[in-house]
């Protein structure tokens, strides 16, 4: 039985703490002893930042907000999706030890590698604001993903979802990665003026009966030709 090995932990906000541990040569988030980040939630952030690219490979200088680091799994895959030389990936994370702990634990990727990519502090509805028709994708995983003021993840805030649309260019899409279904989420972007999709992805890919993870692609109305 291979050990689980403590790295590194923080305390939370709302007192809670965050432990970053190492089992087997894979890394895990944890909270109350439960995974926000991992190999439970690879599969879905690697569909997430695929779906989300899709549109924009052709362009030639794809703007990508990604909304919490994690464990740089969504921002890896996306990377690699978009190699345009201009884009630009830039992480929204308020929590100082996650880029840290990257330094130290995670030196091989995107986040300490890839010149395109930035870091940011501020996931507010201002912040937004200020990229007003610019982005081309706004990508968070709710699990792992820093939440609002009132401990409640920043998509379930209506402020929050009028930010990003008016963030996106048209045809920009925010795309939503949750550990588990949320009929608020649906409802409250169709609200905000969204165009919406929901796909799942299996957790487990190989499993015989896998659960099933759901992404919503939100999208602000067609493209410009």
């Amino acid at each position: 039985m291979k050990p689980r090995n403590n790295l590194e932990e923080t305390t939370l906000q709302d007192g809670t703490n965050l432990l970053l541990q190492e089992h087997d040569g894979r890394l895990y988030l944890l909270v109350h002893g439960q995974q926000i980040c991992g190999p439970s939630t690879a599969a879905a952030e690697k569909e997430l930042a695929f779906l989300a690219a899709a549109p924009f490979r052709p362009a030639r200088q794809p703007k990508i907000w990604l909304i919490g680091l994690g464990l740089g799994q969504a921002l890896d895959a996306i990377t690699k999706e978009l190699p345009q030389k201009r884009g630009s990936f830039t992480v929204i994370e308020p929590l100082p030890e996650i880029p840290a702990w990257h330094h130290r634990h995670i030196p091989d990727g995107a986040f300490k590698t890839d010149a395109r990519v930035s870091l940011e502090t501020d996931v507010g509805p201002s912040a937004l604001a200020r990229q007003s028709g610019t982005l081309h994708a706004v990508l968070i995983h709710m699990d792992a993903a820093p939440l609002n003021p009132k401990n409640r993840p920043w998509p379930e805030d209506r402020s929050w979802l009028a930010a990003a649309y008016q963030a996106l260019q048209p045809g920009g899409l925010l795309a939503i990665a949750s550990s588990r279904p949320n009929a608020m989420i649906y409802k409250r972007l169709q609200q905000a003026g969204f165009d919406v999709a929901e796909h799942t992805v299996p957790v487990s890919p190989n499993a015989k009966k896998p659960r099933l993870q759901p992404i919503w692609l939100a999208r602000k109305g067609r493209p410009v030709d």
